[in-house]
């Protein structure tokens, strides 16, 4: 099974708790980082994405949960 990949730029959609969300990705995040106050074990053999929705918030996301367009 291929893992998926992203870039920046890529336009991403995921499931929030208000429903659907669309943003872009700003980029992959290969260490760990602190984003709004929570912790984001991100490592190069577990990469997440930081997304910026349209509305400008910004969050990290695993592979799993995004999908392209």
């Amino acid at each position: 099974m291929a893992t998926k990949s992203f870039k920046a730029g890529d336009k991403v959609s995921w499931s929030s708790h208000g429903g659907t969300a669309h943003g872009h990705v700003v980029k992959k995040v290969t260490k760990p980082m602190d984003i709004k106050g929570h912790h984001v074990a991100a490592s190069k053999d577990n990469p997440e994405y930081l997304v910026k929705t349209e509305e400008g918030k910004e969050a990290a996301h695993k592979a799993g949960s995004l999908r392209k367009g």
